[in-house]
């Protein structure tokens, strides 16, 4: 049996600071995750949407730690309790997502490995059942460490993921498991897969008045898009930054656009209050937020393959 409870232990610990990490790295996708959760079309509690971001990090920083205490062996009792209690909020969701069709991705391992919601819930049934052998048998898990280390570790962890969250917020996330990664050529990306699911890219649309810019665009060597999916959300601050970028970017050959989901009217307002030196094409909100998870940010192309992406705090790090 304490072989059983170090098995699950392991297992448990493991799974929770990985499915912790891959959403730690990027926030931004745990808060559309949430928002997505709280329309009116799933849970009904829009006016929880103004609060996904913070839900998010709460949610994140408690998962990866629970998984680092359970498997050091510290407040043994609380954080098994506080497993067992988070993944029945887990399990709830993914049945819930399952049976109504609500949600098709519950996001519980962030953009780097995707499940159905069914394969989720089923996972989660695994992992509840693990946790309630390690309730049975709490007495069995015991520090790994003497003293207060435990606890120092604990307090460190807890440190280093707040630094961590704070990073990504301000720049952009550290690992990016999405189709728009640097080094990704959306072309590519675009092709269906043999066993005709989705394609990785789809949605991806750069609409002037009168036509669709993106194959063009992709097909030439210097593109650089400035990314404000929301007008009304963005980051007023970032506009000088890419201003600045923007007519660098064109003075070395670059062809600049400006790309958003805003009305056209409100971005032609903001090209003359912000003295843009681009117009703006339009695109699906939902796909640029996957693009760049940066209101305003700036997506550099290549022959269709992202060779740059900078969130507008750091726009003056790239090399043109």
């Amino acid at each position: 049996m304490k072989f059983l409870v170090q098995l699950a232990r392991i297992i448990v610990g493991a799974l929770f600071i990985f499915s912790g990490f891959v959403k730690l790295v990027d926030p931004i996708g745990s808060k559309y995750k949430f928002q997505e959760y709280f329309s009116e079309d799933v849970l009904n509690l829009e006016f929880l949407i103004p609060y996904a971001l913070p839900f998010a990090i709460i949610l994140i920083v408690a998962e990866i730690l629970l998984g680092v205490m359970i498997l050091i062996g510290y407040k043994s009792k609380l954080t098994v309790w506080s497993l067992f209690l988070l993944t029945l909020i887990f399990l709830f969701l993914t049945w819930y997502s399952a049976y109504y069709n609500k949600v098709t991705d519950c996001g519980c391992f962030g953009d780097a490995i995707k499940l159905s919601t069914w394969e989720t819930f089923y996972k989660n049934i695994i992992l509840i059942g693990l946790i309630i052998v390690l309730l049975l048998k709490v007495t069995f898990i015991k520090p790994i460490f003497k003293g207060k280390i435990p606890m120092i570790i604990t307090f460190l962890s807890l440190a280093l993921f707040l630094f961590t969250v704070k990073h990504v917020l301000t720049h952009l996330p550290l690992i990016d498991f999405r189709a728009y990664a640097i080094g990704k050529n959306i072309p590519e990306g675009m092709v269906f897969p043999a066993d005709g699911s989705i394609a990785p890219v789809h949605d991806f649309m750069l609409e002037d008045a009168q036509a669709d810019l993106a194959p063009e665009l992709l097909r030439q060597e210097k593109v650089m898009l400035v990314i404000v999916y929301n007008l009304d959300k963005a980051d007023v601050n970032g506009f000088r930054a890419i201003k600045e970028i923007g007519r660098k970017a064109k003075k070395k050959g670059y062809t600049v656009y400006g790309v958003s989901a805003s009305f056209s009217d409100d971005l032609v307002l903001a090209k003359e209050k912000y003295n843009l030196p681009f117009d703006f094409l339009f695109c699906d909100e939902t796909t640029l937020k996957t693009m760049i998870r940066a209101n305003p940010g700036v997506v550099i192309l290549n022959k269709g393959t992202v060779v740059e992406k900078k969130n507008w705090v750091d726009v003056e790090e790239i090399e043109l």
